[in-house]
């Protein structure tokens, strides 16, 4: 790992969280014409930062806590964007978006109690389940009309997610970053065993 590559990666994290609060200030100022592309790029940079990351090595403890938060923040923004701008789909969806909160929710209090901080596992399932969130709300904004087969897809493999960070904060004694998922923490412990 080189200093600079350090610096970009990390940089590209911060962006994140700048751009967040500047995409709230869009909102409540009604302006979509400039958020429904800055939230795109917002998404792009998550894609990049994680890809350079592994790429020139540049993990650490705090980058992963950065990217977590901007990655929340991100994901933030764009919810508050869904109750400005596209209320009547977010109240057609209420179910889902109960059980997502309650998920949620749910990770964030046990995440907290156990580790004093929020869960950063990055899993394959979470990596997923953000790829299909992110197309779902860059879509919702940019055409007239909801990808309901997208948007099924994001909550559903979000749920699955959520269910598998509760499940990992339990078989976790100590906060971990980048955890594979479930399969891979069983199959770690087991040989620990041998």
């Amino acid at each position: 790992m080189t200093k600079r590559s350090y610096y970009v990666v990390n940089g590209i994290t911060v962006y994140r969280l700048i751009a967040a609060p500047v995409m709230i200030v869009l909102i409540i100022t009604g302006n979509l014409d400039i958020f429904k592309w800055l939230l795109p790029v917002s998404f792009f940079t998550d894609l990049i930062d994680g890809y350079l990351a592994r790429k020139f090595k540049v993990i650490s403890i705090m980058g992963a806590k950065l990217d977590s938060i901007a990655d929340d923040l991100t994901i933030v923004a764009a919810i508050v964007g869904l109750f400005f701008f596209k209320l009547s789909f977010i109240r057609e969806e209420i179910t889902w978006v109960v059980i997502l909160l309650a998920l949620y929710l749910l990770e964030t209090i046990f995440s907290l109690t156990r580790y004093r901080k929020l869960s950063g596992f990055h899993t394959y399932i979470a990596k997923c389940a953000a790829l299909f969130q992110g197309f779902f709300l860059i879509f919702i904004f940019l055409l007239n009309q909801p990808i309901y087969w997208l948007f099924y897809s994001a909550a559903i493999l979000t749920a699955i997610d959520l269910m598998e960070e509760i499940t990992l904060i339990f078989l976790l004694p100590k906060w971990e970053a980048n955890v594979k998922g479930i399969y891979w923490v069983l199959m770690r412990k087991r040989k620990a065993k041998k």
